[in-house]
């Protein structure tokens, strides 16, 4: 029983990763740098600042949150 289920969390975890990252909601700071080609580094100091718009909070992990990204990329001119 145990290996059913390991196959079936295998399997789940194949279908999550085959979401494109553009029709997810909010991506982790890896998808949003592959998604913006902004590096990790600098997106890490736009979500650290406390009025950061896009950043969503989940534990401790920060998820971005992406149309407001979008938003946030699309008005700024310089990063």
């Amino acid at each position: 029983m145990n290996k059913i289920n390991s196959e079936e969390i295998k399997n789940k975890k194949k279908q999550v990763d085959k979401i494109p990252i553009y029709h997810k909601q909010n991506l982790t700071i890896q998808e949003a740098t592959e998604y913006s080609n902004i590096g990790t580094g600098r997106l890490n100091i736009l979500v650290s600042d406390p009025n950061c718009s896009f950043v969503l909070h989940v534990g401790a992990k920060r998820l971005i949150k992406r149309e407001l990204f979008d938003e946030f990329i699309k008005h700024a001119d310089y990063i």
